[in-house]
């Protein structure tokens, strides 16, 4: 009972939160403090299961065999020749060559077909050629303290609702230059109207698409795949839809529309994109990411439902693929690795997102207290898969041996010996593994634990804590924010590995690793320009 109950208090913190001048009873002018206690993330490296390292050993050993057969193949054709000089291996070719002519055209054929079945059976390579962000237009940006002016003028939130949110907006995160809908700051009416989402969606993905098109020179009509993602707003005909009639793409084209996918649907996204390039050969494909924030506005007094109106913001991100060999001198980036975790089965983890209506019939997104923990779990799931795939051999023989370690010797006492601290297994470096990092920038409290479990440094998480601070959590899109950031800065290298890492309802929890093909230069569009100079902040 001891030993639990001082495992829970590991994940246990406390904050002290400066609630401002209390406004009324008898503290009336008074400055006044609250004590907040809250779940961290687990430390998920101390507790990984071993089945989910075994998942991503299975990737590695398999091309493990190719890696071991071919030199020792190699080693004994070597062998065999070099114990023959130069003469008497052409009088050997030559004479078998004569006599025996039918071997030497059968031996012939095999080897081309082989080779011809080796080549035509391995994956395509899938080359990211470029990206956009849109870039909300200065009367859309909204301060901290506008934000609550607003919310009170708009007469939908009561005074304990109003003091909530501006509670988490001063620990949040966000800077004053986050960007809202004109929907959202103008209209004292209801928001969630199926006009206003359409008017929405429209300028954050017809304007990153713009931008996509003409920085790339691709026609809409040579687009193959379009993938849309926007977990919230799904209309009739569908975004994917709305795209092709406004830039009158071709009538074969792939489309899809994923919907209620969360912010790590983006990801998801770029995984049936790739698919789709398997099977189709010389195409494009583009992916669109955004998610409508007028949408899904909730007007309420739910405390759990209002923490999304103050994250959330305006955002999208459009992205161009390839699988046409002629691009690999224009790409900029080449995609490595896909691993996505989905713990929908757990019902905490099922409802931990939660889309309903709260006691008076209004709608909103209900956002539970234990998100963190399972986000960790989730997140201790993905790492643990992808470590293997990524993680030099030295890391992984170590991180490996210590897990069996205390899963054959140690399972008992090692749970004792973790909550008195006496034992530290060995965790993984993952900035051996990556030189950027973009994790999804839901909010501060959660970079915080993240960066604490994964012993990232404050220039790992950079991206990251700056894409927060001026553009707010974009959802999907947010990753992109941050890779742009990193390009903007010129902090890009030929041979980079670039580690996307997000998270959303379900619970699910992805990643993506590309390489980047050649140095970045800063570009001519991008959505930090004309504020880059003044990040990164502290914040």
């Amino acid at each position: 009972m001891s030993v639990d109950m001082a495992s829970e208090r590991d994940l246990l913190s406390t904050e002290i939160v400066n609630n401002g001048i209390e406004s009324s009873g008898p503290n009336a002018g008074s400055l006044t403090f609250s004590v907040r206690v809250r779940r961290r993330l687990p430390d998920f490296l101390q507790s990984v299961n071993l089945k989910y390292v075994k998942l991503g050993y299975h990737h590695l050993i398999n091309n493990a065999i190719y890696l071991a057969t071919i030199p020792i193949l190699v080693l004994v054709f070597s062998a065999e020749v070099g114990s023959l000089s130069r003469e008497e291996l052409w009088r050997k070719l030559w004479f078998d060559a004569r006599y025996d002519l039918a071997t030497v055209l059968g031996f012939f054929g095999v080897f081309v077909f082989t080779l011809s079945v080796y080549f035509m059976s391995r994956p395509r390579s899938i080359y990211l050629i470029d990206f956009a962000c849109f870039r909300p237009s200065d009367d859309l940006k909204v301060s901290k303290e506008q934000f609550i002016d607003l919310a009170r003028k708009s007469g939908k939130f009561d005074e304990q609702s109003l003091e909530f949110q501006a509670r988490i907006l001063n620990s949040s995160g966000l800077g004053d230059e986050t960007c809202i809908p004109k929907s959202v700051i103008t209209s004292t009416e209801n928001t969630a109207t199926m006009k206003e989402g359409r008017a929405e969606a429209s300028l954050v993905m017809f304007g990153a698409l713009d931008e996509l098109f003409e920085k790339t020179k691709v026609r809409p009509k040579d687009v193959g795949v379009l993938v849309v993602n926007c977990s919230i707003f799904n209309p009739t005909p569908s975004l994917s839809a709305m795209i092709i009639n406004h830039y009158k793409m071709r009538g074969n084209i792939l489309s899809y529309n994923l919907g209620g996918m969360g912010c790590s649907a983006g990801i998801i996204a770029v995984d049936l994109a790739r698919d789709m390039l398997q099977a189709n050969p010389n195409n494009y494909a583009v992916v669109v990411s955004t998610e409508t924030v007028g949408y899904n506005w909730y007007p309420g007094s739910d405390r759990s439902m209002l923490v999304p109106n103050c994250f959330f913001r305006m955002g999208c991100s459009a992205v161009l693929l390839s699988n046409r060999r002629r691009d690999y001198h224009r790409a900029k980036y080449r995609l490595e690795h896909i691993v996505r975790t989905h713990k929908g089965a757990d019902d905490r983890s099922f409802r931990c997102v939660y889309q309903e209506e709260d006691e008076q019939r209004l709608k909103g997104l209900k956002i539970s207290k234990e998100l963190v923990e399972i986000g960790g779990e989730a997140l201790k799931t993905n790492i643990t898969t992808l470590g293997p795939l990524v993680l030099p051999f030295s890391e992984q023989l170590l991180f490996f041996a210590t897990l069996v370690s205390r899963h054959l010797f140690n399972k008992e006492g090692s749970q004792l010996s973790l909550s008195s601290g006496k034992q530290r297994p060995y965790i993984p470096d993952f900035k051996l593994a990556f030189e950027r990092f973009c994790v999804h920038a839901a909010s501060k409290t959660v970079l915080d634990e993240l960066q604490r479990n994964l012993e990232l440094s404050d220039e790992n998480m950079e991206a990251s804590r700056m894409t927060l601070h001026r553009f707010g959590n974009t959802s999907s899109s947010s990753i992109w924010y941050e890779l742009a950031y990193m390009e903007a800065k010129e902090k890009v290298k030929r041979g980079d590995r670039v580690w996307q890492l997000a998270f959303g309802s379900g619970f699910k929890c992805n990643s993506i690793v590309w390489r980047s093909m050649r140095r970045v230069r800063k570009p001519s569009r991008n959505p930090w320009l004309d504020c880059i100079e003044r990040y990164p902040v502290m914040n």
